[in-house]
């Protein structure tokens, strides 16, 4: 279980929203149990902050968040908050028996949703977010601030927003990028203004996936110098998600050295969370999914297979045993397959084959791969024999 120390300048806070933003993901509805179990597991694991909802949206939704955060130790705990009064309160209820609460104030922040969705001046906005961050305070030293839709706002803004509600109590500096709009290089642009203006707080960073940059996104931000990212188990959330907590904090472990960063996430765990996750949500992991997917560590090519049967490292950028794959790295048998696959497999399943039987089994084993896409075990055994 990780220390959270924002005052460690290598130390990259992993906050999770699975249990918020992943909430958001159409057609899923977290109980509170399944709210507790999620975030126990969690917390086990090394995580830092656990946002647990969103309060003031029910009384269930209040009652779950109070669930958590009378439950969780060894994280902190977060609820979110709109820039208004009872939302606030909700979530200063919430987290009344946290151990180590936290606030998350938002407030939208583009031109384009100043005009279209709040209809406030900027003037109003500053105030708003100031007053909510001084009030949040009242509940927790604690109090993150996000300034809604920031890669697609007016940077100046942002900056006057970072500054006023920095200095209004907030100690983290949340930068989403709400729509999944930005790039890698606009992020990183973003996170190092923030930063130059507001040294004295912890700069975040929140990834949409709509375009597919959430990892990339967040690992540049890390490498502006936000020390910390905000992820869901699966990239579950809003729309096309969030970016992956497992894809994320993985990156961050194979890069860590370059970076001179590292998170205090137990790797291991990740698959265990994500099944725990993809059960409750009801919302199952792709099979080509990154980190937790069931075809992250199989190899179907001759030439990959040659490789990592010689040296795991040619074809794996990871040791799956380390991600929490039990399994393992896999060669799948099919029509692209090579001798040496083939070969490894047969003698695993106790064959002990001289170099002709050894070929003409293989060349039986081609025909069948023609027509089958997966070759198995009982297969096998038929063309040996």
């Amino acid at each position: 279980m990780s220390e959270f120390n924002p005052t460690d300048p290598k130390h990259v806070v992993i906050f999770d929203t699975t249990l918020r933003d992943g909430e958001q993901t159409a057609g899923v509805c977290f109980s509170a149990t399944d709210k507790v179990e999620i975030a126990l597991a969690l917390a086990e694991m090394g995580v830092d902050v656990v946002e647990a909802g969103f309060p003031v949206n029910s009384a269930s939704e209040c009652s779950a968040v109070a669930e958590v955060a009378a439950n969780v130790r060894g994280a902190r705990v977060c609820a979110l908050a709109r820039a208004v009064p009872k939302d606030v309160a909700a979530a200063g209820e919430a987290l009344r028996h946290a151990e180590e609460p936290r606030i998350h104030v938002f407030v939208n922040a583009s031109d384009m949703q100043l005009a279209h969705q709040l209809n406030k001046t900027r003037e109003q906005v500053i105030a708003m977010a100031s007053a909510m961050v001084r009030s949040a305070r009242e509940f927790t030293d604690d109090v993150e601030f996000s300034p809604m839709d920031a890669t697609r706002a007016d940077r100046t803004f942002i900056g006057e927003l970072a500054r006023a509600t920095v200095e209004a109590g907030a100690t983290t500096i949340n930068l989403p990028d709400t729509v999944g709009f930005a790039t890698p290089d606009q992020v990183a642009s973003l996170v190092a203004f923030v930063r130059g203006l507001v040294p004295e707080a912890v700069i975040s960073f929140h990834g949409q996936d709509d375009l597919g940059l959430a990892t990339a996104n967040s690992l540049a931000a890390v490498a502006a110098g936000a020390r910390q990212v905000e992820v869901a188990v699966n990239g579950i959330g809003e729309r096309a998600g969030n970016a992956a907590f497992e894809e994320v904090v993985a990156g961050l472990s194979v890069h860590g050295e370059r970076l001179d960063v590292a998170t205090g996430v137990e790797l291991r765990d990740m698959g265990r969370v994500s099944a725990l996750v993809a059960e409750r949500s009801g919302v199952g992991v792709p099979p080509n999914k990154a980190v937790v997917g069931g075809n992250a560590f199989r190899h179907a090519s001759g030439i990959h297979q040659d490789g990592v049967l010689k040296q795991r490292e040619t074809y794996e950028v990871l040791d799956p045993e380390a991600v929490g794959h039990t399994v393992g790295t896999q060669i799948v048998l099919g029509k692209l397959s090579g001798r040496g696959g083939f070969a490894q497999r047969v003698a695993a399943l106790g064959y002990r084959l001289s170099e002709a039987p050894l070929e003409k089994a293989f060349r039986r084993f081609q025909v069948l791969a023609a027509t089958k896409p997966e070759i198995d075990d009982a297969d096998l055994h038929a063309i040996c024999q």
